[in-house]
């Protein structure tokens, strides 16, 4: 004759409603939860360019002073980007331009940061930029520890002579905060480039790990086995 503790245990009816109930409830809050933080942080930044426009024009040419339109600030801000970019391309907008540059070159502190804004400015948006295209891992911060990081140039300068053969300067982003890190100078054979793509190694950061893109490298191994034999 079996024991009560032989036989299965069965929870009451109202237990397993509840335990349905709440996993219901956290699907939900798993479906909605990226949804409604992507929507919000969306607004916040489109807000905020609609409050930065709003100072930039009198009321009598405000469209927001007769009509709310969401997005207007962000529509007229790259209209007005577009234009500037337009304007600059002609003779009068170049001088205007070397005038600018001039005046803050002359600027003690001025100086340093428009020289640096503007070179990672040009360096970012250059088309033949391979800039943030390799993600890879690195010892850091000591050996036998690693994260990731993104090639974002081949180090040259006194660096260069410095440090060994073909480094490469590594910016290591921090978790959970991508815009923030360190700048790391590493010799090109210790760096490991990764299969996946820069987007997929950024979630992995801001997601401290949780969201892990899958290795390709086993899939590419096997179509090359299978093509070889």
């Amino acid at each position: 004759m079996s024991s009560p503790a032989d036989l299965p245990s069965r929870k009451p009816p109202r237990h397993r409603i509840v335990e349905r109930l709440r996993g219901y409830f956290f699907a939900g809050i798993l479906v909605t939860g990226p949804i409604l933080l992507t929507v919000y942080l969306t607004w916040l930044f489109i807000d905020a360019i609609d409050g930065a426009v709003r100072w930039l024009l009198p009321d009598r040419y405000n469209p927001a002073t007769y009509v709310h339109v969401p997005g207007l600030g962000l529509i007229l801000g790259i209209v007005a980007l577009t234009l500037i970019g337009a304007a600059t391309a002609n003779y009068v907008g170049r001088l205007f331009l070397r005038i600018s540059e001039r005046i803050l070159a002359r600027m003690p502190v001025i100086r340093g940061i428009y020289g640096a804004v503007k070179q990672i400015f040009e360096t970012v948006l250059a088309k033949q930029s391979n800039t943030f295209r390799e993600a890879v891992l690195v010892e850091f911060p000591r050996k036998g520890m690693w994260t990731i990081g993104f090639i974002t140039a081949r180090t040259e300068g006194e660096v260069r002579s410095l440090t060994g053969p073909d480094p490469v300067s590594v910016y290591v982003p921090t978790t959970p905060n991508p815009t923030s890190g360190y700048l790391v100078f590493v010799p090109r054979s210790e760096v490991i480039v990764l299969s996946m793509s820069v987007e997929e190694a950024i979630k992995l950061v801001i997601s401290t790990g949780i969201v892990t893109p899958p290795d390709r490298r086993a899939a590419e191994i096997e179509v090359t086995r299978a093509a070889g034999g």
